[in-house]
C-alpha cells in the first residue's frame, strides 16, 4: 500500500482482509498504538471507519510469504513476528471498488457526508498532525447504516475516515496545534457549516468524552507495541481527556486559517 509505514493487504483467517501496519514499520511503533486508540474513540463516536483488528503474522507464515517485508533504502527487512495492526477493507478487493477521490458531482451525494464535520471534531482533540484521509466505496446503505432508513436495496457511496498513525502528533506524541491541522483537503465538506450546531452530536461525545473508553482502549494495546513507554502514554491520556473542553475553541481557529474552511460560519 502506499505511505510510509509501507502496510500491506493481507487476508487473515477470518476470511476478511486487512490493511496490516506492521510493527518494525519505518514510522514506530507508536504509529501502531495511535492507530488502536483512534479506533476505540471512532467507534464510541460513532463515526464511520473500517473494523479493525490486532492480526498475529507467525514466523512460518512470514517464511512462507518472503513477498512481505519492508524497504529500508536499498535492502530488505523482514517483518517481525508478532501483534500487528489491521484495518479492514470494505469488502473482497478482487470485487469491492474503493476509493481515496470521487468528482466533485458526487461528493454532497455520499450518504454520511456529514461525518466529515464529525471527524474534525475527533481530529482537532487528539492532534491529528496530517490532513484528514478518507476513502469512498459503492454499497447497499442498509448493510453499512443500520439505523438508517435506507432500504435494502437502494446503494450509494460511503466513506470512511482512515490512517490515523498522525493523531497524537504521530510519533512524536504531543498536540501540535495549527488552524489547517485535521483537515480535509477538499473543503467542500464544510461549506455550509454555519456554526457549532453543525458538527453534532459529535462534538458534545468529544468533550465529554468517558474515561472509561479511553482506559479500555489502552488496556487493549499489546505491550510489543508500548515498548516500555506505558508511562508516557499514560500521560498522554490524561492530557487528552484534559483537552476536551477546549475542542469548541480548536474548532473555531479553524476561520483563522490563511484560507477560511467556514465561509458561511456565523
Amino acid at each position: 500500500m502506499r505511505g510510509g509505514a509501507q502496510a500491506h493487504l493481507l487476508e487473515a483467517s477470518d476470511g476478511r482482509f486487512y490493511i496490516t501496519k506492521f510493527v518494525n514499520n519505518p514510522q514506530g511503533t507508536r504509529i501502531l498504538v495511535n492507530e488502536w486508540i483512534a479506533s476505540k474513540f471512532l467507534n464510541y463516536l460513532e463515526i464511520a471507519q473500517p473494523q479493525t483488528a490486532i492480526v498475529a503474522l507467525t514466523p512460518e507464515f512470514l517464511h512462507d510469504n518472503p513477498e512481505i517485508y519492508l524497504q529500508r533504502g536499498s535492502h530488505r527487512e523482514p517483518i517481525q513476528p508478532g501483534w500487528h495492526f489491521g484495518s479492514c477493507f470494505p469488502g473482497d478487493p478482487n470485487r469491492q471498488a474503493v476509493y481515496d477521490f470521487i468528482p466533485d458531482v458526487l461528493l454532497p451525494k455520499v450518504a454520511n457526508f456529514s461525518h466529515f464535520l464529525g471527524v474534525l471534531a475527533f481530529d482537532k482533540w487528539a492532534g491529528n498532525a496530517d490532513a484528514r484521509q478518507a476513502i469512498f466505496f459503492r454499497a447497499k446503505l442498509s448493510e453499512w447504516m443500520p439505523a438508517s432508513s435506507a432500504t435494502s436495496s437502494k446503494a450509494g457511496f460511503l466513506a470512511q475516515m482512515v490512517d490515523h498513525g498522525y493523531i497524537l502528533d504521530g510519533p512524536h506524541w504531543g498536540f501540535p496545534e495549527s488552524p489547517l491541522q485535521g483537515l480535509y483537503f477538499r473543503t467542500e465538506v464544510y461549506t455550509n457549516v454555519k456554526g457549532y450546531a453543525d458538527f453534532q452530536p459529535w462534538l458534545d461525545r468529544v468533550v465529554h468524552f468517558p474515561e472509561e473508553i479511553v482506559d479500555q482502549a489502552y488496556r487493549e494495546i499489546p505491550d510489543q507495541w508500548l515498548d516500555g513507554q506505558a508511562e508516557v502514554l499514560e500521560g498522554l491520556l490524561e492530557k487528552l481527556l484534559r483537552r476536551c473542553k477546549r475542542v469548541p475553541d480548536l474548532i473555531h481557529d479553524c476561520t483563522k486559517a490563511r484560507s477560511n474552511p467556514f465561509p458561511n460560519w456565523r
